[in-house]
């Protein structure tokens, strides 16, 4: 089995020692790391380069969550598919090992790992984390929608593994798409009839301490994703999924010496749901208030292209 690491980066020089190192020492050796990197301005690409790493280089304006991705899979010759983030570290030297290992089920077509908070993560970040990747793994398949809703596609990747073969019999990653490329892919592969993992031993370091106004921007952009993918919400309701997490956070913050984080739990809870719904409705909001209202205001401008053409 061959390993191909994917990483998109944009000034990751800081990160890449660490990362590229940590991914060298794993027990089970990734057969070669690619470097997507969108034009970097601290010598990313030729950090990557002395570690390595096989690069490609895109212009920065047309980076895209899927289409980004799919253009370095197709410099891949891996079996096995493993895209990553340049901020996620993994924690230790058995990542590798622990997240393919759930491939030696057949039915098994993509594996997620755990994100697990830095040190500094600020509380709400934290319990988010725990509820999102427990210490449990699990497998989900088409059977479990009406349990799970629409955590039965949840997905990411901070730190996936993608049969290649299935990657490409699915369609790839949609593009273009704003967010939510890994969420869509594993939906296709659990509606197709295949199973997703979660390996809780594949651990990776990384969280952010997002502002209220980071907050909007990214749920906004999580919104306009379903918007333009409405055809998962024939199967789940996204709604559905927050109050959970909603339930598990209050159920920590009534705790004492949690209370002081409940004011700004109520303002995060509502800026979530603002953001998340005018997202949801983006056709109805002219472009330059899209583009404020996002963490990718460049994707509106190659969208509004490409409806245009």
């Amino acid at each position: 089995m061959r390993i191909s690491v994917i990483i998109p980066t944009l000034n990751a020089a800081s990160y890449l020692d660490n990362l590229i190192t940590r991914l060298r020492e794993q027990t089970f050796q990734p057969f070669e790391i690619i470097v997507v990197d969108s034009t970097s301005e601290d010598g990313t690409a030729e950090k990557a380069d002395a570690l390595g790493a096989k690069i490609l280089t895109i212009p920065r304006e047309s980076f895209d969550h899927g289409g980004t991705r799919n253009f370095a899979a197709s410099h891949a010759l891996g079996d096995i598919l493993v895209f990553m983030t340049q901020d996620a570290l993994p924690s230790d030297n058995l990542f590798l090992e622990n997240l393919i290992e759930p491939f030696q089920d057949d039915r098994v077509v993509a594996v997620y790992g755990r994100q697990v908070s830095n040190t500094g993560t600020q509380l709400l970040e934290k319990i988010s984390k725990e509820h999102n990747y427990p210490s449990s793994s699990m497998k989900k398949s088409i059977e479990d929608i009406e349990k799970f809703g629409i955590k039965t596609f949840f997905f990411t990747n901070v730190c996936s593994a993608v049969r290649a073969s299935t990657f490409y019999k699915v369609g790839r990653f949609p593009e273009p798409i704003i967010v939510n490329e890994d969420m869509i892919l594993a939906a296709k592969c659990i509606l197709e009839g295949h199973v997703v993992a979660y390996a809780s031993g594949a651990r990776v370091d990384h969280s952010h301490n997002y502002s209220l106004k980071q907050t909007f921007k990214k749920y906004f952009d999580i919104g306009g994703s379903i918007g333009m993918n409405r055809w998962i919400l024939n199967y789940t309701s996204a709604e559905g999924e927050g109050r959970r997490l909603l339930r598990s956070q209050i159920r920590q913050l009534i705790n004492p010496g949690n209370w002081k984080w409940i004011p700004l739990w109520v303002a995060e809870s509502i800026i979530k749901y603002t953001g998340y719904r005018l997202g949801l409705a983006y056709q109805s909001i002219p472009r330059k208030f899209r583009r404020n209202l996002s963490m990718h205001p460049l994707f509106w401008d190659r969208k509004e292209t490409t409806n245009s053409m």
